[in-house]
């Protein structure tokens, strides 16, 4: 299925790949199979290690179709199987420091949160209407919140990187790029494993893992496969407030695929998943902020892992994720129809200290409930010089969300002589509210052979958006405690001072705070795509396109500031021009990448501190902006059994023009205009050496190590809050068995120590009367040492 005609490079495993039979095709598209290229295919003959998995072409479905990672005109970061497990991959934030222009981080405000940026384009967020930059799909599924989707992975068959707008065949919220995960599918054959490992390194306790997987046949049309994951994190930090450790998590996942073949042109692959995960909130650091303001009572070095806080809080996630896709070839075209339905339903909530200091006066529990159905159809075929890809999407998502803030529990102690414990607040706001998302769109991609060398793309797509939303502000749902009552009877008792009565709620758990905004909006868009391709020769090639791509325009579920209405805001429009080169010879493996980016009407969180609510979070189209960036990425064999990877990444991001005073001074002006974008780090680069060496009859070993490094870059949009620069260093010792049966391993992960935070949220040097200041600063895993068994049988 997906036949496609490959005409850029003849090396025997694209020529293997373009002769493959519609069946086989299919199997390459779902599984994503990966195979080695011509520089591996002897070493790989001999052994599996690091250096051979280095080396290894991916196939990846960037264009909707099967295709050799090199052979695909676009920036692609693509990683198989083998080496996943190579570079002992738990999650994506192990890919979050080197690829080029590339920035994978959770941002700790909500565990599990992703704010991905690639070539300059983020968010810093944790709100759940707010759409990300770099959408993420799983099994061609798109995930519709960014809220927890950053968990350990086990038993993938690829993961791709798309750097740049993926627009026409992805849709809208792809402006940065999009991250692609595909599951192992069942096959033909009996397989199985299992694997344990643990690891630790930090002042806390260990983090022990068992994971497994099997799959074959049933009948001759019928294949299944399971797979199952335990993680017991005992928690990786001390906490300074008790000694206790936290940063603990238990995460449980249990997936099961069913692979049916009806007909030799026809497929049909059910994937269910199941994942339960319970762990401790935000482990957050409190130190100076950019005003200059240290926290109080306690002050943390920036640059350690101290931390020092009396809420420890909660992240407690349910999810259900099925798909089904079905592949049917047909002759018109010599081509394959897909169709492919998603539903994914989450339910989750959160506790943190957001204050990140030994006494309680800023804690924030919160509850998110979201269901989401996608449907897809879509046809590629080949019509002489023509491959044509064509389809029709539909998503729907809702989501009902509550975010508590409770406020000033020290103050309320105090004030009642000691009789209330400070987890007793003293001002309670509630907010949130009801979202629906529903997106239809329609597209059409061409790849038109212009001469045997000389290939023309183009594409549109065409999205109509409606959003609708019902909103809860908290700064009109607050509540205050009524020391009278609450003395007299010994149970807190709450009074809206607008209101005169207990006006508490929950959009989740009930009652329903009572809303005071109503809106929706429709957003149709086209976004179009042209460029060429040219083979310089059999094994490289040159591009250059130009495309567009949208973000949605939107609502803030987490107003909190009356000045500032919570939308709607308008979309983001991000035209890119990008020019590269990808050549895949004997020496090794080479691609580069030139690209200058134009955004209009950028979408931002802008943070403030705020004396009475903390911190209030406006979201505008603040600005147009442009960036610059140069990529370079490759692979050499230096040996037979010794590999260089490399790649570097160089942004030059800036403010064309400012409509927002984003550094509060009450002035649109230069100044604004001079600061820097978030989550744009100027530099990003990476080297790494992986060997392969044989240790006698019993098997053969396989070394690598790594050393990627990421600018500083600014976090908050007035650029006091910054995110530090990053020096990882990564080892692995692997030991494989002649049988193929059994493979021990040594890592260890961030060798160096380095201090890497999701965010910096700035806090205000007082809250009502008590001083506070620092920052809510969530706190990342520093250096890891681990050891790992596996048995395949």
């Amino acid at each position: 299925m997906h036949n496609n005609k490959t005409v850029l490079r003849k090396h025997p495993m694209s020529a293997a790949l373009s002769g493959l039979g519609k069946s086989a095709g299919a199997m390459l598209l779902g599984g994503a199979v990966t195979l080695a290229n011509s520089v591996a295919v002897q070493a790989q003959e001999e052994r599996r290690g690091a250096s051979s998995a280095m080396l290894e072409e991916v196939v990846v479905t960037a264009r909707k179709r099967a295709e050799l990672s090199q052979d695909v005109p676009m920036a692609i970061s693509a990683f198989g199987s083998d080496q996943i497990e190579a570079l002992k991959v738990r999650d994506l934030t192990n890919l979050s420091v080197g690829l080029p222009n590339v920035a994978l981080d959770d941002v700790g405000t909500t565990r599990g949160t992703a704010n991905f940026s690639i070539r300059g384009l983020g968010i810093n967020s944790s709100i759940p209407s707010i759409d990300p930059t770099v959408g993420v799909f799983v099994n061609g599924v798109y995930l519709g919140v960014n809220n927890g989707i950053i968990f350990d992975v086990f038993d993938l068959e690829s993961i791709e990187v798309l750097r740049g707008p993926q627009g026409i065949l992805f849709g809208r919220n792809v402006t940065g790029g999009a991250i692609l995960m595909n599951w192992k599918r069942p096959t033909d054959e009996f397989d199985a494993t299992v694997r344990a490992a643990i690891d630790g390194g930090g002042e806390g306790g260990l983090n022990r893992y068992l994971m497994g997987a099997v799959g074959g046949p049933i009948t001759d049309n019928l294949a299944v496969r399971f797979t199952g994951y335990y993680n017991d994190d005992e928690g990786y930090f001390e906490n300074g407030f008790d000694g206790d450790d936290v940063g603990a998590i238990e995460q449980k996942m249990g997936r099961a695929s069913v692979l049916w073949t009806p007909t030799d042109s026809s497929e049909l692959i059910v994937r269910y998943e199941y994942s339960d995960i319970d762990g401790d909130g935000p482990v957050p650091q409190s130190h100076t902020n950019g005003a200059g303001v240290p926290g109080t009572p306690v002050n943390n070095d920036r640059d350690s892992f101290d931390v020092n806080y009396n809420g420890i809080g909660y992240g407690i996630i349910e999810t259900d994720f099925l798909s089904a896709e079905f592949n049917m070839d047909v002759g018109f075209g010599d081509g394959t129809i897909t169709a492919i339905y998603g539903y994914r339903d989450s339910d989750s909530s959160s506790f943190g200290d957001i204050d990140a200091q030994p006494r309680a006066l800023f804690h924030a529990p919160a509850n998110l409930e979201t269901e989401q159905n996608s449907f897809e159809l879509r046809y590629n075929g080949q019509f002489g010089n023509a491959n044509v890809t064509t389809g029709l999407y539909w998503f729907d998502h809702d989501m009902a969300y509550h975010e508590r803030r409770n406020l000033l529990g020290f103050l309320a102690n105090a004030l009642s002589g000691g009789l209330l414990p400070d987890t007793v607040p003293f001002q309670i706001q509630d907010g949130g509210g009801f979202y629906n998302v529903e997106t239809l769109g329609a597209f059409a991609a061409v790849d038109y052979d212009l001469t045997d060398r000389l290939t023309l793309t183009a594409g549109i797509r065409w999205s109509s958006e409606e959003k609708s939303a019902e909103i809860a502000s908290l700064n009109i749902n607050t509540n205050v405690l009524d020391p009278g009552g609450t003395l007299a009877t010994g149970v807190p008792t709450y009074l809206n001072p607008g209101t005169g009565t207990d006006t508490r709620c929950n959009f989740v758990e009930g009652p329903a705070c009572p809303i005071d905004f109503v809106d929706d909006k429709t957003w149709n868009t086209w976004a179009p795509k042209i460029g060429f391709t040219y083979a310089l020769d059999d094994m490289s090639q040159i591009y250059a396109h130009w495309s567009r791509g949208f973000r949605s325009g939107g609502y803030n579920l987490r107003n909190t500031d009356p000045a500032f209405s919570p939308g709607p805001f308008d979309e983001e429009q991000v035209d890119s021009y990008e020019i590269g080169y990808k050549s895949t010879h004997d020496w090794g493996r080479l691609n580069a990448a030139v690209f200058y980016t134009d955004i209009g009407d950028m979408q931002r969180e802008v943070n403030i501190t705020n004396q009475v609510s903390g911190v209030v979070q406006i979201i505008d189209n603040t600005a147009d902006a442009s960036i610059y960036g140069i990529e370079l990425d490759g692979a050499f064999p230096l040996t037979d059994g010794l590999v260089l990877t490399a790649g570097i990444g160089y942004l030059d991001a800036s403010y064309d023009s400012v409509k927002f005073d984003l550094n509060g001074d009450n002035v649109v002006d230069g100044k604004d205009k001079d600061l820097d974008l978030p989550r744009a780090p100027e530099l990003t680069y990476n080297v790494g050496l992986n060997y392969d060496f044989s240790i006698g009859e019993w098997g053969y070993a396989a070394a690598r190590v790594s050393y990627a490094y990421r600018d500083e870059a600014a976090y908050t949009d007035n650029n006091r809050g910054y995110i530090l620069e990053q020096d990882i260093v990564d080892v692995g010792l692997d030991f494989y068995s002649n049988s193929g049966h059994w493979v021990f391993g040594l890592y260890g992960r961030n060798l160096l120590d380095e201090v890497k935070h999701g965010g910096d949220t700035q806090l205000p040097a007082n809250l009502g009367p008590v001083p506070v200041g620092g920052t809510f600063a969530p706190v990342s895993k520093g250096q890891v040492y681990g050891a790992e068994i596996t048995y395949n049988f």
